[in-house]
């Protein structure tokens, strides 16, 4: 049976914390994200605001994670009754270690993954993965994860290194325009944004800039060009086939974060379309 499956139950401590590699961490260790080394791979780092553990690689190896200090290994919104007395496991099996949710709410993993309860587990990659359950009144409780490769986990500071500027999509006039015009409720960062329409987009675009032929057929013929040329660049989630029927915005939704998250739009080219 693969463990979080199981009905919730006590634990027996000392088999785990006394098995080679494991310690515990203490609440003011550093975060996570800066790395972690151990001597053996695999090792599995722990930590939430209360303090963590560690513990090498093993078949059947467990760290449990819950509010109920008493019986889980590390304690997470211990004060939230949203968390789950046992709210998930990391569990070692086949050379690896998994995350599985045993609570009433969802697990949100890296890239907006929710991992929910009686679901299958998600492996770990090796290096560092935050987890976030969440609480009461819009709290999120942060488990930062770390599994040691064959390199330790140590990173060197790189205090004067150049900076890597993120890759920035080459656009024209109007296609900008039609873009930041599109994705003007992103910009704004207003709540669970969504594109604007072809419609709605040229009627901004000529009322704000009149006399540049601003047509929906025109502004879809743009965004199409865009969201096709940066998908042939490897950006994922751009074509009908990646995202599966019914479309909706989600095309739209895809291309417009992308091109936030890499900086070609940002909340500033409003100015271009809002005559600001």
């Amino acid at each position: 049976m693969i463990a979080g499956h199981h009905a919730y139950r006590p634990l027996d401590h000392a088999r785990v914390r006394t098995a080679p590699g494991s310690r515990a961490l203490p609440a003011t260790h550093g975060s996570l994200a800066r790395g972690a080394s151990a001597p053996v791979p695999g090792t599995l780092f722990v930590l939430a605001l209360g303090g963590g553990m560690t513990l090498g690689p093993g078949e059947g190896r467990e760290v449990l994670f819950g509010r109920n200090r008493p019986e889980v290994h590390v304690c997470l919104g211990e004060d939230d009754p949203k968390v789950s007395r046992h709210h998930g496991t990391l569990t070692h099996r086949e050379g690896r270690w998994w995350v599985s949710n045993t609570g009433r709410l969802p697990i949100r993993c890296p890239a907006g993954r929710l991992l929910f309860r009686g679901e299958e587990p998600l492996p770990l990659d090796t290096g560092y993965t935050p987890l976030f359950a969440g609480g009461s009144r819009g709290r999120e409780h942060l488990l930062e994860v770390f599994v040691t490769g064959a390199d330790g986990g140590h990173r060197a500071p790189r205090h004067a290194d150049v900076t890597r500027p993120p890759r920035v999509w080459t656009l024209s006039e109007p296609e900008r325009l039609a873009l930041i015009t599109l994705g003007r409720r992103y910009l704004l960062h207003e709540p669970r944004p969504q594109p604007l329409t072809w419609r709605q987009t040229a009627a901004h675009l000529s009322e704000t800039r009149p006399g540049e032929g601003w047509t929906d057929k025109r502004v879809g013929h743009l965004v199409n060009a865009v969201r096709l040329r940066l998908s042939r660049d490897g950006v994922p989630g751009l074509t009908r086939e990646e995202v599966g029927e019914p479309v909706g915005n989600a095309l739209n939704d895809h291309l417009i974060r992308a091109l936030l998250a890499s900086t070609t739009l940002v909340p500033m080219d409003l100015a271009l379309v809002d005559g600001v």
